[in-house]
């Protein structure tokens, strides 16, 4: 579980987060939509510890986060553009991750196998394409089977088959009680996948809960239209 308690991030006088208190359970799909400059890509990265906060506490799975960099061996990361060494194969890619984690052998590999990257692997990642470059991605985030997965954008750039491939591995990894914090412009595929929004707007949660439920509170059947709504009337 992350427990996150009076998280604040300013950059100066430049408020980015403001008393961001949040529970996420394990086992669950949580989606956090917002419009631009809200403070999605900043909460993903002090989760991440990537960025650090100017106050609170974040815990993960019961340990403090305070410069511990341990507790990401639990964690698979799919930014929404991927980068990698311009010089290495796929396979190339995929052994130096495996060696940087001491070569683990219970590795997930479904996605190399479902996203036919087994003709690929020699390709060179300068040569790839962003849609190739965002299912190296993906498999990388589930390579070490995490018990939690951030997904930023998971499928942008994706076709619509390697799309509904990835969108099936979110939903029977959530099944085995796997926990996704996913970002997406595309709205419906949050509702879809989320059990819980998080919006997000003018940098404090403005609401978290089901989509049904934000969808009656906006009395919207409709989960893009609904948000709409809530960013018009602001």
């Amino acid at each position: 579980m992350i427990k996150i308690t009076d998280l604040d991030k300013s950059y100066g006088k430049l408020e980015v987060l403001r008393n961001i208190n949040l529970e996420l359970e394990d086992g669950l799909v949580y989606g956090i939509v917002g419009p631009n400059a809200s403070g999605k890509t900043t909460l993903i990265k002090t989760i991440l510890g990537l960025v650090k906060p100017s106050g609170g506490e974040i815990e993960f799975n019961g340990h403090l986060i305070n410069g511990d960099c341990n507790y990401r061996s639990e964690l698979g990361y799919m930014p929404q553009f991927p980068r990698f060494p311009d010089h290495l194969s796929i396979k190339e890619i995929f052994d130096l991750i495996r060696d940087l984690r001491d070569n683990p052998t219970d590795t997930d590999i479904d996605l190399i196998e479902q996203f036919k990257l087994q003709k690929e692997l020699a390709k060179i990642s300068k040569n790839l394409s962003g849609g190739t470059l965002q299912k190296v991605g993906a498999v990388i985030a589930f390579l070490f089977n995490p018990q939690t997965l951030i997904l930023d954008e998971p499928t942008a750039g994706l076709d619509p088959i390697s799309s509904s491939i990835l969108k099936d591995k979110i939903l029977n990894d959530r099944k085995k009680g796997k926990t996704f914090i996913l970002t997406s412009h595309i709205i419906s595929e949050i509702e879809e996948l989320a059990d819980q929004i998080i919006f997000l707007l003018d940098t404090e949660i403005y609401f978290q809960g089901s989509v049904e439920r934000f969808k009656d509170h906006t009395q919207e059947k409709k989960l893009e239209r609904a948000i709409a709504k809530i960013m018009k009337d602001k």
